[in-house]
């Protein structure tokens, strides 16, 4: 199999993951804090991970001169994703603080070719403008929430910022781990600040959640935060920095159809249009024409 079509399938399930995990976040915290959530949620999916390598007979160690990027790229990915997308989604729609948040995609072709000096092709130029105007055609019927709240927004970008420079420092400095040992690490050094925040922020009062909160905080703590973490990194090993980024712009696409059947959420012409771009941005970052004959 080559790389490309593993990528491929590989982002065919993180798609998959990613997208229908948004409509779960409301469910998950029904009876907890957004804070309280992340503070279960990072350690454990970090301990998961590094059980699972240990018992897989991988070395848990990072070699020393690695750590400053693990630690590096875990606090502006993983630490402002969270923070600054949890704290978009109280101040404007949290579907559409996803939908900013994953301007990622733009940010790291972007950065990609004015610090690390990757070429933009034409191709990849066209992916970049589908994939900006899907962004745009998502937020048009929130332009109104973004004027009354400009710090939402400027936080919803910043959280796709984060994600971006996270994952091009590691593009930049691989670490040579298994990627399994990798994310585990990187999810602990997250929980770090997250923890402090939650000390600060979160709930007070202790109780056990209902049984039906507790199955949906597992779910996302296993699959969508512990294998989708890992399946991402392993899409950033396989491919270019721009075109690793620009492969995560499905993810909203199937997280506003997950919410059209879970919550009723609109699905109109201009959340079809941005599909249609985003379906096509993805073509072009991925799939090559063939070769002639």
């Amino acid at each position: 199999m080559t790389t490309r079509n593993r990528a491929l399938i590989l982002l065919a399930a993180l798609t998959l993951i990613w997208g229908t995990n948004w409509p779960m976040f409301p469910l998950a915290m029904r009876e907890i804090s957004v804070w309280t959530f992340r503070a279960i949620a990072m350690p454990a999916s970090g301990l998961i991970l590094l059980s699972v390598a240990r018992a897989r007979g991988q070395s848990l160690a990072i070699p020393r001169e690695h750590w400053p990027v693990v630690v590096a790229a875990s606090l502006v990915y993983l630490v402002v994703w969270n923070l600054a997308s949890t704290y978009a989604a109280i101040i404007i729609p949290s579907g559409q603080a996803a939908v900013l948040g994953f301007t990622m995609p733009l940010w790291a072709a972007l950065i990609s070719w004015a610090l690390l000096g990757e070429r933009l092709t034409p191709r990849l130029i066209l992916a970049v403008a589908l994939g900006a105007a899907a962004v745009v055609l998502l937020m048009v019927p929130n332009f109104g929430a973004y004027a009354d709240a400009p710090l939402g927004l400027a936080l919803g970008l910043l959280a796709g910022l984060g994600w971006a420079v996270g994952t091009l420092l590691l593009k930049r400095r691989p670490v040579p781990v298994p990627t399994t040992v990798l994310t585990g690490w990187q999810l602990l050094v997250t929980s770090g600040p997250i923890l402090v925040g939650a000390a600060a922020f979160g709930d007070h009062d202790w109780f056990v959640p209902s049984w039906q909160s507790i199955a949906v905080i597992a779910y996302i703590v296993l699959v969508p935060i512990t294998i989708g973490n890992v399946i991402w990194f392993s899409i950033v090993g396989l491919l270019p920095a721009n075109v690793a980024g620009l492969s995560s712009v499905m993810v909203p696409v199937v997280a506003m159809v997950s919410g059209a059947i879970v919550h009723g959420e609109p699905l109109g012409p201009l959340q079809w249009l941005a599909m249609a771009c985003s379906a096509s941005a993805l073509s072009l970052a991925l799939l090559r024409p063939a070769a002639p004959k």
